[in-house]
């Protein structure tokens, strides 16, 4: 399962960090936020390193759909009413701004990443939501419009259009800017104290350090375990499904994004709860939903990719905690991690600086409301859920009934654990608990991964390390 990012370029492979050096900054990650974060402080004149726990954009940035747009979703009209319409404008004013930022650096820097400019819908069967939306999108400066047609086979009243947007390829932007930086690869943090970043084989010294790893990993201070939740969707790139001239998502559950890569339609939808995919299935919905809309396409790659969400959908970006007032956070950047990323790191870079950020208040994480409470409830329940079945689900399930292909939580003579069973027969067994904070995981048919329902961690059928927060493996010895 490998993205068409993936497929269609090779990244340069970088050394890892095998001595004891010092910078003024340290960037733990090497996806869009990491890099590009790590850019805009060396441009600052701040000696900058990024480490990399496996090879630069083989995260998320990898598995994105690479939409560089203000536009995520139906959320003006929301956040004016959650937010207010303040907070909402620098909201929309931050990513706008990312937006031009992209283009700007592309085009100064000469950056080949195939960029398309390209406006960017979100479409819904509501008509009347969408006159809103789009009313609630031009009171926040956004020259919106509604449309009634538009290209996408989709049953829909129209769509709001957010001109002036774009699309490019992930891998060949960050390798670009990558190539100009001190970035070594292979290098996990395995610990941070102070002014230290420690690795297997080495260690950075810096008088600042930004997490920029996806989903922060150390839980206090902090506590962004308890504050956010993951969600996985998944994506198709179809041959033969014709062209498309804009970037489209759809409003509300079971709903499809659309985009044109080259001579591909990217496909995606299926969004679920990172540790919630009972029975699967994913992949064949979307490919069933390709051939209704598209009967004569075919599926050259497909992939999932992981979305951290903060309780009220603004991401985390500033000082990871009072406590620690020289480490920084970019997380929860929901399903739009290009110009989030971009938000990031102008706004880091400046509060590494010392310069005023007029955005920087909107995504503080140390901010705090009260519609933030359900969601954290929710999440808190969750977690609860996954501890208390590690302690008194009793699996139906041995390793001799799973059938083949498939996995499961399974009782042994030793106790509870995780099986797969491989189609040659062969069984292989994990610690079905997650090392993160002990919640006990799932299988993911569709992934072939055992999945943690509390904070999102993953892990391949052998047990080794996929996404975090957790930082090591759950196989046995």
């Amino acid at each position: 399962m490998e993205s068409i990012w993936s497929k269609t370029y090779t990244r340069k492979q970088r050394p890892a960090l095998e001595e004891d050096i010092e910078a003024d900054a340290a960037v733990i990650g090497g996806g869009m936020a990491g890099i590009l974060t790590a850019w805009y402080l060396e441009r600052a004149g701040v000696r900058t390193v990024v480490l990399e726990a496996e090879q630069i954009g083989g995260g998320q940035t990898g598995n994105t759909t690479a939409k560089i747009t203000s536009q995520h979703g139906m959320f003006c009209h929301t956040f004016i009413e959650k937010k207010g319409e303040e907070t909402a404008r620098k909201y929309v004013q931050a990513n706008q701004r990312a937006v031009q930022e992209y283009k700007k650096l592309i085009r100064e820097e000469h950056i080949c990443c195939d960029l398309t400019e390209c406006d960017a819908f979100v479409y819904s069967k509501d008509g009347e939501k969408l006159k809103r939306e789009t009313e609630a999108a031009r009171r926040l400066g956004v020259c919106a419009d509604f449309v009634r047609q538009i290209e996408i086979p989709a049953a829909c009243a129209g769509a709001v259009r957010f001109p002036a947007q774009a699309e490019f390829h992930p891998l060949k932007f960050i390798s670009a800017l990558a190539r100009r930086l001190r970035v070594y690869e292979d290098s996990r943090v395995t610990e941070v104290a102070d002014h230290q970043v420690k690795t297997a084989c080495g260690s950075v010294k810096a008088g600042k350090i930004v997490f920029a790893s996806h989903f922060p990993f150390i839980n206090f201070p902090g506590m962004y375990f308890a504050r956010m939740h993951q969600v996985r969707s998944y994506v198709l790139a179809l041959e033969d499904a014709g062209d498309l001239k804009g970037m489209y998502i759809g409003d509300g559950k079971e709903t499809l994004s659309f985009r044109q890569y080259g001579q591909y339609i990217l496909l995606g939808g299926q969004s679920h709860r990172t540790g919630e995919n009972k029975g699967g299935r994913r992949y064949e919905k979307l490919k069933s939903a390709a051939k209704e809309l598209y009967p004569k396409s075919s599926v050259a790659a497909y992939w999932s990719a992981q979305d951290c969400i903060t309780a009220d959908s603004v991401p985390f970006i500033g000082c990871y905690s009072p406590d620690r007032p020289n480490w920084f956070v970019a997380s929860g950047f929901r399903k739009w991690g290009m110009t989030s990323s971009m938000a990031a790191a102008m706004i880091l870079r400046d509060m590494i600086c010392g310069i005023e950020n007029e955005y920087a208040e909107v995504f503080a994480p140390g901010r705090f409301s009260a519609e933030e409470l359900p969601q954290l409830m929710k999440d808190g329940k969750e977690a609860v859920k996954g501890t208390v079945k590690r302690l008194f689900h009793i699996p139906s399930e041995t390793a001799e009934t799973l059938e083949r292909g498939s996995g499961a939580v399974v009782e042994t003579p030793e106790g509870k654990a995780g099986v797969f069973k491989t189609e040659e027969n062969v069984i292989r067994q994990v610690d079905i608990v997650c090392p993160h904070l002990r919640c006990e995981l799932t299988w993911n048919p569709d992934e072939r991964s055992w999945d943690c329902p509390c904070h999102g961690s993953r892990f391949d059928s052998e047990g080794r390390l996929l996404d975090g927060p957790a930082q090591e493996g759950i196989h046995y010895e």
